[in-house]
């Protein structure tokens, strides 16, 4: 089936993001005394609320407050952003404005609220090469499961076969696959390809070689 639409994860695939959120959680999870490191904080990535506090309190206890920690690391995340910004990953815009030029719809798929997402992506100057912009919040159940893609494509008008997703994260790369999508890994902090590898359509080792994969596509229709 001819691809007609891109569906892109936000934090680590759009914006170099996912960074922030790892040290943030961990600073954050430290504050009210838990041990928190990095690969707790990349095992969380898109990770939807119900899962999110079974996988902390399963290895931290039930004593780790989710709402009070996240509250936490949204304040510390918010004053670095507001005081130093927020960056695109490299090849996003190049990436995003080809795919306009080549006719694709584009939306954004995110566990991010859509406020919040929309700021981010004006701040950048990615906004306007969006279609739709697409939260977890606006579904019953955030990603692995496949709601939020289901949704974006729906709101593309396309069926999910028609699109390509572009995930970092296992959990995104869960939830696109069993939508449908044709799922792209774009590994950022670490690459879980191993973990996932018979549910995606291609890995691509950053945004411009999305393109390049794009096109080798259409040119074998």
């Amino acid at each position: 089936m001819t691809v007609k639409g891109v569906i892109s994860d936000m934090d680590g695939v759009m914006l170099d993001s996912e960074k922030l959120y790892v040290r943030f959680w961990c600073e954050a999870a430290q504050s009210y005394g838990f041990p928190m490191e990095r690969r707790h904080a990349l095992g969380i990535r898109s990770m939807a609320r119900p899962f999110a506090v079974a996988k902390l309190q399963g290895w931290f206890g039930e004593s780790f407050d989710y709402d009070a920690v996240r509250s936490k690391r949204r304040e510390l995340m918010d004053s670095y952003i507001r005081a130093n910004g927020i960056e695109a990953k490299d090849g996003a815009e190049e990436l995003l404005r080809w795919l306009k030029q080549n006719g694709y719809a584009v939306a954004l798929a995110t566990a991010t609220a859509v406020d919040l997402a929309t700021a981010y992506l004006e701040q950048t100057g990615l906004l306007p090469y969006f279609d739709v912009i697409c939260s977890a919040r606006q579904v019953p159940h955030g990603k692995p499961a496949p709601d939020i893609y289901l949704y974006a494509a729906a709101q593309l008008g396309l069926a999910p076969e028609e699109c390509i997703a572009l995930e970092d994260s296992t959990n995104g790369v869960r939830s696109a696959a069993a939508a449908g999508c044709k799922t792209v890994l774009v590994p950022d902090l670490d690459n879980p390809e191993a973990e996932v590898r018979s549910l995606l359509y291609a890995t691509a080792e950053n945004l411009s070689a999305v393109k390049t994969l794009l096109t080798k596509a259409a040119d074998s229709l």
